[in-house]
């Protein structure tokens, strides 16, 4: 089906950045801009998912060339759920930072570049080339090279060097990655290019898919390419860090199930990396990543280290090709989004309220702000895969995946993966919670706000812990069309005939 509506996500962000920058002389306009401009892109994408699943497929041809040689915007289940879940977090981080008396407050240039990476979040899911995904890439990195580094600490600075540095590489290697794709196959359009790399050398297209891999795993820190993440987010303003740490490393996990599944499917000749290699790199995600986590006695840093252990179970999903387990993996993405950002906003309730996030200098949280408790418990639980939390359904889903092909292995590592995560999730709450300050904070606690935080931080917070409730609630039709996504990937002639037969004019 041929709509209009697919290019709307990317087109009013970039407009609401550019009115933002002409109306920064009165933050309380730009603040109004934003929070349109978001809401506009919800409300759309709910329609595009609504769409998307009657149809299958949602195509519009920019200026009218038909693909391969035109720029052709495709959605499909996954792009459009993807879509969704990322324009509500991003509306509800806006809200979140407009009430933080941070550097939404101090930087006139916050909005902008905010709406700039919204535009670019929306584009990679909406493309249907690589280049143009590479576009989008750029767009979400231009803004958070700046946006990771508003306040100008030292700390910052470093930390944004070794994201920027990492940022480029992986860039280069995607253009370079590009450039010889187009070389063997005359074409970077992800449907014309499943059927082309057919036609190539085996080995070749192997080393294609190694390459892509390679681009994607930076972007989403997977093991051993995480090294940079740990590091790099931590040390951002709080709502940047929530939503580079819930969204941003999903864009690369969203970017390998689709030219993986699309490009190189199993069975292709070799092509394909093979299942288990990929399940091996998933397993090893998951320990490196919660091997870290219990190691750090700073609940960003956790956090952070808990981002790379939880990419491993979406790759896990991934490296199955199955129908069930690349279902959980689309399952486990969305709960992951929604849960890793509620617990950064989170931890920017924290830090406001106690003055650091250091769990020696934070304590007793649970009596003098249990509201800040109660918000912290359900995405924790949800994140340890306890029961009756969305993490544990997304969890489940993948245990029964693995033991229904066999991988008694991987299920066993993502069992105790789960165990070591509740014991940090437990090690914050009586670290931050229950305990009592060792040492002292990096600044004064603030004692005076009512519900824990400023209304709006607390407001935001609280709209996601109940996004994350509502998935374990009706569990079952999220996961029947997170089933409906994967047969979408894993049978891709949908796709391609969209693309280049009903995209055509």
């Amino acid at each position: 089906m041929s709509t209009p509506l697919l290019a709307i996500p990317v087109v009013v962000p970039i407009f609401g950045a550019a009115l933002s920058i002409l109306v920064g002389f009165r933050r309380e306009l730009q603040r109004l801009v934003t929070i349109a401009a978001l809401s506009v892109t919800v409300v759309v994408s709910i329609i595009v998912l609504i769409r998307a699943d009657e149809h299958g497929h949602l195509v519009a041809n920019s200026g009218g060339w038909a693909a391969p040689l035109g720029i052709a915007l495709i959605v499909d289940r996954f792009a459009a759920i993807m879509l969704v879940v990322s324009a509500v977090v991003l509306l509800i981080v806006a809200i979140y930072a407009i009430g933080q008396a941070g550097e939404e407050r101090e930087r006139v240039s916050f909005h902008p570049l905010y709406l700039v990476l919204a535009a670019g979040v929306s584009a990679s899911f909406v493309t249907g080339d690589l280049f143009n995904l590479f576009v989008a890439f750029e767009m979400m990195l231009a803004a958070s090279y700046v946006l990771i580094t508003l306040g100008g600490r030292p700390d910052q600075v470093r930390a944004g060097m070794t994201y920027v540095v990492i940022s480029l590489v992986a860039s280069t290697l995607f253009i370079t990655s590009l450039a010889l794709l187009y070389a063997a196959t005359g074409t970077v359009n992800m449907a014309d290019l499943a059927g082309r790399l057919a036609e190539i050398d085996p080995a070749l297209r192997h080393g294609f898919s190694i390459m892509l891999l390679i681009v994607f795993g930076i972007k989403a820190g997977l093991f051993p390419l995480f090294f940079w993440l740990p590091d790099s987010y931590p040390t951002a303003p709080g709502p940047v860090t929530a939503i580079f740490a819930g969204l941003l490393t999903k864009v690369g996990v969203y970017a390998i199930i689709r030219t993986q599944t699309l490009m190189f499917p199993p069975g292709d000749g070799g092509a394909n990396w093979g299942d288990d290699v990929l399940l091996w790199v998933a397993a090893a995600t998951m320990i490196i990543g919660v091997i870290g986590a219990i190691a750090q006695d700073d609940m960003k840093r956790i956090l952070a280290f808990h981002i790379i252990s939880q990419i491993g179970y979406m790759i896990m999903g991934l490296g199955m090709f199955t129908v069930v387990g690349v279902a959980a993996a689309v399952f486990y993405v969305i709960h992951h989004i929604v849960v890793k950002t509620a617990l950064f906003l989170v931890a920017g309730l924290v830090d406001h309220r106690a003055g650091s996030s250091r769990l020696s200098s934070v304590g007793g949280l649970v009596r003098t702000a249990p509201m800040i408790a109660a918000l912290f418990a359900v995405p924790a639980l949800s994140l340890a895969g306890l029961p009756p939390f969305s993490g544990f359904l997304a969890k489940f889903a993948l245990v029964d995946a693995g033991l229904s092909q066999g991988s008694s292995a991987i299920v066993a590592v993502a069992l105790a993966v789960g165990l070591f995560t509740l014991f940090s999730m437990t090690k914050i709450w009586t670290g931050a919670f229950w305990g009592s300050a060792e040492t002292e904070p990096e600044r004064a606690p603030r004692t005076t706000d009512r519900f824990g935080g400023p209304p709006l931080m607390v407001l935001a917070t609280l709209s996601l812990v109940a996004i994350s409730i509502s998935f374990s609630i009706w569990a079952g039709p999220i996961h029947e069309l997170s089933q409906r996504a994967a047969e979408d990937l894993l049978n891709p002639a949908g796709y391609i005939n969209a693309v280049l037969r009903e995209a055509a004019p």
